[in-house]
């Protein structure tokens, strides 16, 4: 069941998040993925040691062979590091990608609270990346920035999604790991209504790139024609199967089983 995914975002050298987690995750989805590398870093469980960053014109080429030949039923994008890079990907999917899908992993905000672009960066996200988007996938931190409010509970998040659809985004994907408590509410705003999720908290500090996993699991089966909430769904029961079943590599937030397998 294929399903062409473009992924434009930057590599993880741990394997553990960015294109490296969203090739995988796209793979277990039985979809085909392709990318469009916006950085290079030298990162491992322990934190990120090291930048690179691809020049825009660079990211461009990337995501204009790749359409022009293999083409892309779903767009992912994920760390998009200034505002010439959101501009830059925006304006070409908008040439060579009209009409497809693109689910945006906004990743402004890491785990523990530290911010990861410039304000010019994220108000391009907000500004020229969101109105594009099918999907918004924002964990609170980054929804916060996004929405300009506190989120601070299940009634927050719901106010902020609906900030994010006002803003121009088709659907969102509010995630709620951030909030307290041994329960994980997600919500779903799509198609005039609202799905809520809600799963037991795993214990465990092997979660090293589940947004990314997330938002490419799903994007994998938006684009195989999956309806938006079931494969939020999917995506989100291979993310829990796969924090279950880490591998419990490296010293500090471990990877995922990206390998593990769902019943189809």
């Amino acid at each position: 069941m294929k399903g062409r995914v473009l992924i434009v975002a930057g590599s993880d050298s741990g394997g553990g998040a960015g294109i490296q987690a969203d090739i995988k995750a796209v793979t277990a989805m039985d979809g085909f993925a392709a990318t469009a590398i916006t950085a290079l870093t030298a990162q491992n469980t322990l934190g990120v040691h090291g930048v690179v960053p691809v020049a825009p014109d660079f990211i461009a080429r990337q995501i204009e062979v790749v359409l022009s030949d293999i083409g892309a039923d779903a767009i992912k994008t994920g760390m998009l590091h200034s505002a010439e890079v959101v501009e830059t990907v925006a304006a070409t999917l908008r040439l060579g990608a009209a009409g497809v899908p693109v689910v945006i992993d906004p990743v402004m905000v890491a785990k523990g609270g530290h911010r990861l672009l410039l304000g010019e960066a994220e108000a391009a996200v907000r500004d020229v990346l969101l109105p594009m988007a099918a999907l918004v996938t924002p964990n609170l931190p980054e929804a916060e920035v996004l929405a300009g409010f506190a989120v601070r509970d299940e009634a927050g998040m719901r106010r902020a999604a609906e900030r994010l659809m006002a803003l121009g985004a088709r659907g969102v994907l509010m995630k709620g790991g951030h909030l307290e408590g041994d329960r994980v509410v997600d919500l779903v705003f799509a198609d005039g209504r609202v799905e809520r999720f809600e799963s037991a908290r795993v214990a465990s500090r092997h979660t090293h790139g589940t947004g990314c996993t997330l938002a490419s699991a799903t994007a994998a089966g938006i684009a195989q024609g999956i309806g938006l909430v079931d494969a939020v769904a999917r995506a989100r029961d291979y993310v829990r199967r796969a924090i279950e079943t880490a591998p419990g590599f490296g010293a500090g937030h471990g990877p995922l089983n990206h390998a593990v397998t769902l019943s189809r």
